[in-house]
């Protein structure tokens, strides 16, 4: 979209006709809250967490789950040669992951300097979570593409998924290196070579299997988590830099594909692309398209009335589109964190850039019996109406 420092913020457009009404969760990249907001862009309620919050989600039993922000360097800085290459500034790392009750207080933790991105609680209780490993120098030296400037050859991070158990105990590790291709899986040749693939995001599909996103390969694939192959893998020449694919319950996959190196001028758009043989069944543009875009972050989710839920990170945008394309629902995120570079790239080093929204309905098990009601938060409101 396009910018002007005079732009409206808070609520846009609001169309009940056509939206599916509910609750909208997000958390400013660099921020310490996070909020839940109404369909009249109203605050009605607020987690805050003092080692910050960059994505957070609700769980069933209404706790939220969230990543914190970067970990101290005297916790990050010991004992782990990771650190000699750790991506510049710490990028996406986070000190852990957090479990907060609706007060804010914290019921569970599981922290590592090394984990990044993404996070998904399991039926079982276990948490599945992202974390960087120092991959082997010689299959690191031997990875194809990237720009080498300012890194050591044969020293890589690769990205690790580990299972953890509600006492922090790792039943299981998967990692990535151990099942890529070195003549299919390059690094995008405008990337760094800090990192192999950059995976940014970690759900599963229907059947239980790992559903993964590398933005440095421009690739999402399913693994078999029992094998640890991959059983599909899609891509390369489609799409630039994408994150946040996520399993529908018609078998395709919905991704937020971000294109800023895709050739010829830069875009960003939603699809829905079907595994079974790689065609586009649907897809959200803006008009014109380079009116939508966000260089990093971000994400989509489809939601049961069949919209989609659109999260534009970069400039804090989250709208809502019909299978139609017809704008439902637009917020632009009024809040300010101080994020620097990787939050939105601003002089002053604030921005309201948001990693990834949600929507949750009034009758979703998390928000049964909760007090929303946005009076308690007049004043955050009034500031921001």
């Amino acid at each position: 979209m396009g910018w002007s420092a005079h732009h409206p913020t808070g609520l846009i457009h609001n169309s009940p006709r056509n939206n599916y009404r509910g609750y909208t969760l997000f958390s400013n990249l660099g921020g310490q809250k996070t909020y839940l907001i109404d369909m009249e862009g109203r605050v009605c309620h607020t987690w805050q967490s003092d080692e910050g919050i960059n994505y957070a989600y609700l769980l069933p039993n209404g706790n939220l789950l969230l990543r914190t922000g970067p970990p101290s360097q005297e916790v990050s800085f010991i004992n782990r040669p990771e650190t000699d290459i750790l991506p510049r500034g710490g990028r996406t790392a986070s000190g852990a992951i957090l479990e907060l009750d609706w007060d804010s207080n914290v019921v569970w933790e599981y922290r590592d300097p090394f984990l990044h991105h993404d996070f998904e609680r399991l039926s079982t209780g276990n948490t599945l979570v992202l974390v960087w490993e120092k991959m082997p120098e010689e299959l690191a030296a031997n990875v194809s593409g990237g720009v080498s400037a300012g890194t050591t050859k044969g020293q890589m991070l690769g990205d690790v998924v580990r299972e953890v158990t509600q006492t922090g105990d790792v039943v299981n590790e998967w990692r990535s290196w151990e099942f890529l291709s070195l003549e299919e899986d390059t690094i995008c040749p405008l990337e760094g070579r800090l990192e192999w693939t950059h995976q940014n995001s970690l759900k599963l599909t229907n059947n239980g299997d790992l559903l993964v996103s590398f933005r440095q390969t421009n690739t999402i694939g399913i693994v078999n988590r029992s094998s640890g192959e991959f059983t599909w893998k899609w891509g390369p020449g489609e799409i630039s830099h994408q994150h946040n694919p996520t399993y529908l319950d018609n078998g395709r996959i919905l991704l937020f594909d971000n294109g800023p190196h895709r050739e010829g001028m830069s875009y960003s758009r939603v699809i829905e692309v079907d595994p079974s043989n790689n065609q586009i069944a649907w897809e959200y543009l803006g008009d014109p398209p380079i009116s939508f875009f966000s260089y990093h972050i971000s994400g989509s989710e489809r939601l049961p009335n069949g919209n989609t839920l659109i999260c534009e990170g970069a400039p804090g945008r989250v709208f809502e589109v019909t299978p139609t394309y017809e704008i439902a629902w637009e917020y632009i995120n009024p809040f300010l964190a101080k994020g620097g570079l990787h939050a939105g790239g601003t002089k002053s080093g604030y921005a309201n850039s948001i990693f990834r929204a949600h929507r949750y309905g009034p009758d979703h098990p998390a928000l049964v019996d909760k007090d929303l009601d946005p009076v308690r938060y007049a004043n955050v409101n009034r500031l921001y109406s």
